[in-house]
């Protein structure tokens, strides 16, 4: 099976990606979650979209966090 590329937004509760790219993010931002371990390479999933264009919950190592949309949004990730 071919692996895709596509924004973390894309993606549907429940499935995972592996990070291939973090672009365009606010510095701070961006070390705050390589603290929580998202970082290239990693594997993600994608527990639930928040109602009303609210935060994107996620799981990575264990560990339960969200982010806004738009900081979703510059995460690229590989679907298999």
């Amino acid at each position: 099976m071919a692996s895709t590329s596509c924004s973390l937004l894309r993606l549907q509760p429940g499935s995972t990606g592996s990070i291939q790219r973090i672009e365009g993010m606010n510095p701070i931002l961006r070390r705050r979650l390589a603290d929580l371990g998202v970082s290239e390479g990693v594997m993600i999933r994608l527990k639930g979209k928040g109602p009303f264009l609210g935060p994107i919950t996620l799981e990575c190592n264990g560990q339960l966090f969200a982010i806004r949309r738009k900081e979703a949004s510059m995460i690229e990730v590989n679907v298999s």
